[in-house]
């Protein structure tokens, strides 16, 4: 991890890169509400390319290690294997947007294209990814060759509030769990609506908290919220009424919107966050608390010995941390990763 031929950033600068990335949430964990103050969310919105760059080069091998190619949560019923759950949360973007042979889609932040992958293979669509992370498009595009893919999967370096295509280009589009990094979701919805076809469909989950149960007055809320936005690269999280009201803005008809985890704490599912939590097998073990704590342990002793770059053991605690506070989220019920919409191009 952080430590291959691929990678862009170089070892000796792991350290400061996670530093600087830090800076940008200052007094994140240590005084509850300091980075929601508007200057804070203004610093990160305008520094958002460099901070979101950042992240992605210091967190990418470890989502790939503790959680696989497809970098989103998903709503999962009970006798669901956790990746059945996530294929189940791609293909139903498929279903929603008639994905077929033939079709020309846009994945709006692909992460390192798990689900382009998937869908790719369930619709037969053609599917062209979009990061801004060039390390992602590096290994993104390897992994399509050896899935045989590259002919209809392709790992695309750019910005997603600044789209590097045609307008009136793709026949569908869809973003998961991507666009809560955006700094200006009118704008980067405008772009995706640009590069669609007139009447085409736009889906997507969307990193929201939940209006009937956060309370910005309770300083727990806040802290929860606050520890989720520094750890995942988040200039702030709205209400999904902001996101709606985005859509909108940008030329969309929203004729969709939901969120797919309502049922979260019904006794026929398996909440999202609970794979947080992970099982006690060979696969779920470091996904557990003790497997995450395992790791961390791991990182350190490899940083210690200098085989893992100086700062991987700040990056493990960066992530576990904000794996507790996920947990303590989707538990009171403040926040859901899977805000789902589905919108028109008018």
């Amino acid at each position: 991890m952080l430590n291959n031929s691929d990678s862009v950033l170089k070892k000796c600068d792991v350290n400061e890169t996670i530093d600087n990335y830090e800076d940008l949430f200052d007094g994140a964990r240590k005084k509850t509400g300091a980075i929601t103050s508007s200057e804070s969310i203004v610093k990160r919105q305008k520094e958002y390319q460099d901070m979101i760059n950042s992240f992605y080069n210091l967190v990418t091998d470890f989502y790939e290690w503790g959680w696989g190619q497809s970098f989103h949560f998903g709503p999962r019923v009970v006798g669901e294997g956790f990746m059945e759950s996530i294929k189940r949360a791609e293909y139903h973007l498929c279903s929603r947007l008639g994905m077929k042979p033939g079709m020309k889609v846009i994945d709006i932040g692909c992460g390192v294209g798990g689900p382009m992958r998937h869908m790719c293979t369930f619709s037969g669509s053609h599917i062209d990814g979009i990061t801004i992370n060039e390390y992602q498009v590096k290994v993104g595009n390897k992994y399509n060759k050896r899935k045989g893919l590259d002919d209809l999967c392709k790992l695309i370096q750019g910005d997603f509030q600044n789209l590097p295509f045609d307008s009136n280009a793709y026949d569908a589009a869809y973003a998961i769990e991507a666009t809560c990094h955006s700094p200006n979701k009118v704008q980067c919805f405008k772009e995706v609506a640009r590069v669609l076809k007139p009447g085409s469909l736009f889906a997507g989950y969307e990193w929201v908290m939940l209006p009937d149960h956060y309370d910005p007055s309770n300083l727990d809320h806040v802290r929860i919220k606050e520890g989720i936005e520094v750890g995942n690269s988040l200039p702030t999280l709205p209400y999904p009424s902001a996101v709606i009201e985005a859509l909108e803005a940008a030329g969309f008809e929203v004729l969709d919107h939901y969120d797919a985890n309502r049922g979260v704490h019904s006794i026929q599912e398996i909440p999202w966050y609970e794979t947080l939590n992970g099982s006690m097998t060979l696969s779920g073990f470091r996904m557990t608390r003790l497997g995450r704590i395992c790791t961390h342990s791991l990182v350190f002793l490899l940083e210690t010995l200098r085989i893992a770059p100086r700062g991987s053991t700040k990056v493990s605690s960066l992530l576990n941390a904000t794996a507790n506070d996920l947990v303590e989220g989707g538990k009171m019920q403040i926040f859901t990763p899977s805000y789902f919409f589905v919108a028109k191009k008018k």
